[in-house]
């Protein structure tokens, strides 16, 4: 049947043929087949929902979609966004001040602060967390489980090596990795090593003052750290012109120690012979100007180095003649003469009948020689003898009440004014406190205990005519000295002082000292054994605490020195020998003219 929807007009024979009125033009082409939809140019009136419509609702859609997901960005996750894209494009560092150093008297350096660097990671803008895993391996020595989980970290600031040196931070830095912060600091060397390590201290990881001098002192070595802030690019390069901050960093002070690095070596060399000689727990050492209390030597053995604290014990860490306390013995003895002659009870030559034994309370006080013989002493006798005896009878003259007094002048109890931390003060009973032993016992040393700072600063006032001087070690700061002498007091008279100088001079030619004499020099001294206190009461069996303390020239002293051994067998010798060879080369390096 033929098909009556197209017509051919005459003369269009091969051309297409036009629908003829009320047929589709989209209904197929000449053979049949459907042709595809015009849907810019159909007729949608007769259609129930617009095509125009549909489309416009489907770019309706899509913008209130953009335009929901541009808000919860700016809305909900805008403060991350805007971290996120400032740390892309800032770097933030700080500028470590440089801490201050610590000199000799002379200007030798004994801790100064030198460059190096602190590692951490912006993980944020890592790019290659395999090649940076392999550059921290490689040049910071840390296992590469720890490389892996600091990477993996999402945090733009995590050490994962701090104290690294300038020369390995430049290597890995040159492997040009994003991500790998370095950040610029100080660590604390030590030109001289071990000495004076219990007096200079130690700091941390972030050079703040732990122990010693560098605790003491924190504020005025520690200055005020400064920052940067600098724009980059994305790669982690910085932007040339961008934006770029900074506050300069302000160095810490420099302190000018009263420490003689001489001195303090020779101290450091005896001390530890002396300690292995006697078989001695451990020792300690103090060496004074007693004319102003500069203390230039101080320390204690076993010692530690502080350039490798892991194996460091913290006992050995401890300035003992700060930290701790002992009996003193019978260095104190020295102090109770000059409180009786003082009080104008005795002279040197007052003359006593000394029994072999005198009651401290319940208990029997024998000399070291055993005599069985009641004796007659002077006060210089008892001294260069060093008689138990003897002292208690002198002890027994001053009173309880005058003792207590003349404890209070030497400061024995109270704070001595060093400029160290963790003085210890000692055991010091107060007058309402004594019992009926109280000042027999203390007469010879016993029953009371001292660091062996208070002891250096009283007897300074033996060594300075009457009047006590601080011990300290700051000698200046900022170029300026300081003044100490705020702290002097007056605890004897000076002719006082000079009359037991006098008896000490003896007790070094022709006493209980001998061993500690210096050929060419006039030496006051006074050996001291006591008997080392148990934690659970009473004394050990056969521990003592063997010292001496002496100083030089008589006449004008120059020189303090105090030695102490702790754990020793009963000895009153063993701290001589290290006193001499110390206060010998003391005289020597201050260039102390001889008096003999």
């Amino acid at each position: 049947m033929p098909d009556d929807r197209y017509t051919n007009r005459p003369g269009d024979t091969g051309r297409p043929m036009r629908p003829r009125e009320g047929a589709s033009r989209y209904s197929g082409d000449r053979r049949g087949r459907p042709r595809t939809p015009d849907l810019l140019h159909a007729d949608t009136s007769r259609e129930p929902v617009s095509r125009r419509t549909v489309v416009k609702g489907f770019l309706g859609l899509g913008l209130v979609g953009c335009v929901w997901g541009l808000a919860g960005h700016q809305i909900f996750y805008g403060g991350i966004n805007e971290d996120r894209h400032e740390n892309r494009i800032t770097a933030n560092s700080t500028l470590y001040a440089k801490r201050g150093a610590f000199y000799d008297r002379n200007g030798n350096v004994l801790a100064a602060s030198e460059e190096c660097y602190n590692i951490a990671l912006n993980t944020t803008i890592i790019s290659n967390k395999k090649k940076v895993i392999s550059a921290l391996v490689k040049h910071l020595g840390i296992s590469e489980a720890d490389a892996k989980a600091a990477v993996n970290e999402d945090s733009t600031w995590t050490y994962v090596a701090r104290k690294v040196s300038t020369d390995v931070a430049e290597e890995l830095l040159a492997e040009g990795l994003a991500g790998i912060e370095p950040e610029q600091t100080t660590q604390r060397v030590y030109p001289y090593g071990t000495l004076a390590s219990q007096v200079i201290g130690v700091v941390d990881t972030d050079n703040n003052g732990l122990t010693g001098l560098e605790l003491y002192y924190d504020e005025d070595l520690q200055g005020e750290n400064g920052w940067v802030h600098r724009e980059r690019a994305a790669d982690n390069s910085y932007i040339a012109g961008g934006e770029y901050d900074r506050q300069d960093p302000i160095d810490g002070d420099d302190l000018v120690l009263t420490i003689d690095v001489n001195i303090q070596r020779a101290a450091e060399e005896a001390l530890a012979e002396a300690v292995e000689n006697a078989g001695a727990h451990y020792g300690s050492v103090i060496v004074t100007d007693p004319r102003n209390g500069e203390i230039l030597a101080a320390c204690s053995y076993p010692t530690y180095d502080p350039a490798n604290l892991s194996e460091a014990r913290t006992e050995d860490m401890n300035l003992r003649v700060v930290t701790d306390a002992y009996e003193p013995g019978s260095v104190f003895k020295a102090l109770v003469c000059g409180a009786a002659i003082d009080l104008g009870l005795v002279d040197t030559e007052t003359t006593f009948s000394v029994p072999p034994v005198v009651l401290a309370g319940d208990d029997e006080v024998t000399d070291v020689d055993s005599r069985d013989y009641e004796m007659t002493m002077t006060v210089r006798e008892i001294m260069r003898r060093s008689s138990n005896t003897g002292m208690i009878l002198v002890g027994e003259k001053i009173g309880a009440d005058s003792f207590a007094e003349y404890l209070d002048r030497y400061g024995i109890g109270h704070e001595s004014g060093v400029d160290f931390p963790g003085e210890n003060t000692g055991i010091v009973r107060a007058r309402d406190e004594y019992d009926g032993a109280s000042v027999a016992a203390m007469s010879f040393g016993q029953a009371i205990a001292v660091s062996p700072i208070e002891i250096t600063r009283a007897i300074s006032a033996i060594s300075n005519k009457g009047v006590m001087t601080t011990p300290h070690f700051l000698m200046a700061r900022r170029g300026e000295e300081i003044d100490w002498t705020g702290g002097d007091t007056r605890a004897i008279s000076e002719e006082t002082a000079s009359k037991v100088a006098d008896m000490m001079l003896t007790v070094v030619d022709e006493g209980t000292g001998e061993a500690g004499q210096v050929p060419g020099y006039e030496v006051s001294g006074k050996t001291g054994t006591a008997q080392r206190a148990s934690e659970s009461g009473g004394y050990l069996e056969g521990s003592y605490m063997a010292s001496f303390m002496g100083f030089a020239p008589t006449k004008d002293p120059q020189v303090q020195v105090y030695v102490t051994l702790d754990g020793t067998g009963y000895t009153s010798i063993a701290a001589a020998p290290a006193f001499a060879e110390i206060m010998s080369a003391a005289l020597d390096t201050l260039g102390v003219k001889p008096t003999r």
